[in-house]
């Protein structure tokens, strides 16, 4: 009887403890939940087959590349994620301050001129900027009119280095700490900033002692952003012949032909992302920023003059003209050099396959965005909450990890089809999943799932409020209140995730070069071969067309910092 007390009284505390993580009066087990939690574990299938794969059974390819190069991996890597963040670091905190609290000439323009690199992808910058400083390219040419041949020689072999290419990914990439920063800075409290000042702060001292810790934050935000990219980067290191991890997987994968030692190089990079993500929360700890009350008066900009507003100018114009309007206006001139024989029915097929991917892929990662959002509306219980959560860390992923994690478990599944109905049937299909569309656009939504998630969380909460829970009470179900009332009021939220994630899969490349269907390119994967077959100049033409589209969310962007700019949110 004793016994069969304590497990009863052990049972109610179970249940007890259950009713705490699911609403009171709504079942946990609905299929919005079920059709949730089985679209996050597929989402994070990738990431547990690297990690399964990393405790399996090693090879001796591994041991060597252990033994040889695996040190020269992480060096690059570190130097590169260091190089990386300080640049981009100075520039984009330095542009942002500029811009927000300083008047001077072209003020207006850089506010969204300096977003435009973004939409150039690194690979793309890197063969760009070497074609410019070969031996008859424009810069060395120019130069030779000054200096000596022999002294211009070496010009594009200094460039084509790790130090290079950490120029290149930072002309890139310091747009993501800049948008970052700038929000922080617009939505501080313009009182804070004058109070510093009257109390004899100069402007320096002001920027250092309250206004940079207040963005700290979106400071540190900003940055891990471009360490996640700069991981992620392939094209570039590859054409300047940098070793990474991402280089080392291609490698492992496409000429070893060695899955285990692949798998162990994405475990690795795995861990370098996972570090550096317990970094960005260990250095925040439980502090809290606080921007300013709602409807305090924002920054109020003030007049440089003399040389200080020149200063300002040159600060703002360097990186937008190294970082968009140098290449491009190259690429332009090359694009019309070759536009009477590059246009041509392959170019079409090329742009078809790649809008089209991108078409597919965004709008099933919209999709199941909309789902797990809506689902933890229903069910807002803390477990819910962190399925949600890690389903958006292939984000932070590079691409070349997932891509070796989709492989494992889709060639895992199609060998077991093919034995299936070898037995059954008596004939094989051979690669089913593996090497096929599918998986390619699988990998895409693992990938880019954040990107739309975060957008349509963010519209629910700002647009829907509480009038879903009012369909609801008046009889609707969940799916009728989701189509008649949501959608049409997250109709741009949703555009606006589903744009995002278009250009995204546009301008990918590692994650496409592993897993696209034979003899099946891309604007990004044909874009990156020309470069590598010394053809820059027919390059020119899919690499203008995928700035050009990527340039379509930089304009939304703008717009909404200066909203921003205009009233406290």
């Amino acid at each position: 009887m004793a016994v069969g007390a304590r497990v009863a009284g052990l049972g109610r505390r179970v249940q007890r403890g259950w009713e705490r993580y699911r609403p009171r009066g709504r079942p946990f087990f609905t299929p919005w939940t079920v059709a949730t939690l089985v679209a996050v574990a597929l989402v994070l299938l990738p990431l547990v087959s690297i990690f399964i794969g990393v405790f399996g059974e090693s090879s001796a390819t591994w041991e060597h590349l252990a033994s040889t190069v695996l040190w020269d991996y992480l060096r690059n890597s570190a130097l590169l994620v260091l190089g990386v963040g300080l640049a981009t670091l100075l520039v984009g905190v330095t542009t942002a301050w500029l811009v927000t609290t300083c008047d001077f000439p072209g003020r207006k323009i850089f506010e969204w001129a300096l977003i435009l690199p973004l939409s150039v992808p690194t690979y793309i910058m890197a063969y760009t900027y070497a074609e410019l400083f070969a031996h008859a390219g424009p810069v060395q040419g120019a130069l030779q009119v000054v200096f000596d041949p022999a002294t211009t020689a070496g010009l594009r072999s200094a460039l084509m280095s790790l130090p290079g290419a950490g120029l290149m990914m930072a002309l890139v990439l310091y747009p993501y700490v800049y948008l970052i920063t700038r929000t922080s800075f617009l939505k501080q409290s313009g009182g804070v900033l004058e109070t510093s000042r009257i109390l004899g702060k100069s402007p320096w001292a002001t920027f250092f002692r309250v206004a940079l810790p207040m963005a700290r934050p979106g400071v540190v935000a900003g940055v891990t952003l471009v360490l996640m990219e700069v991981l992620n980067e392939y094209g570039a290191v590859t054409y300047f012949g940098v070793s990474t991890f991402t280089t080392g997987i291609f490698r492992a994968w496409f000429s070893l032909g060695d899955g285990p030692a692949a798998i162990r190089l994405s475990g690795c990079l795995l861990l370098f992302v996972f570090v550096l993500i317990l970094m960005e929360r260990a250095q925040r700890g439980r502090a809290r920023f606080d921007d300013g009350p709602r409807g305090s008066r924002p920054v109020v900009r003030f007049e440089l003059s003399g040389g200080r507003r020149w200063a300002a100018f040159t600060a703002c114009a360097l990186p937008v003209f190294f970082g968009f309007l140098l290449p491009v206006l190259q690429l332009g001139a090359w694009a019309v050099q070759v536009a009477p024989e590059a246009v041509d029915l392959r170019f079409l097929g090329l742009a078809a396959n790649s809008f089209g991917l991108a078409l597919v892929a965004a709008l099933l990662t919209v999709f199941v965005g909309l789902l797990i959002v809506y689902s933890v509306r229903l069910s807002p219980t803390p477990f819910l909450k962190l399925a949600a959560r890690a389903s958006s860390l292939g984000y932070s992923i590079p691409g070349a990890v997932i891509a070796v994690g989709v492989l494992v478990p889709f060639i895992w599944l199609d060998r077991q089809a093919s034995r299936l109905l070898q037995t059954t049937m008596g004939f094989s299909p051979g690669l089913i999943l593996t090497g096929t569309v599918t998986a390619l656009v699988f990998a895409y939504v693992v990938r880019f799932l954040a990107v739309s998630l975060n957008p349509v969380e963010s519209g629910f909460e700002r647009t829907c409020g509480n009038l879903d829970e009012t369909s609801r009470s008046l009889g609707a179900p969940p799916l009728k209140t989701l189509v008649k009332v949501d959608i049409p009021l997250l109709r741009g939220t949703l555009i606006s995730a589903g744009l995002l994630v278009f250009v995204d899969v546009l301008k990918e490349l590692p994650l496409t070069l592993i897993l696209r269907p034979f003899d099946f390119d891309t604007l990004a994967t044909r874009a990156f071969q020309l470069a590598m077959d010394e053809q820059v100049a027919r390059s020119a033409l899919p690499a203008l067309l995928i700035i050009g589209t990527g340039m379509l969310p930089v304009i939304g962007l703008s717009r909404l910092i200066s909203l921003i700019g205009r009233k406290r949110i």
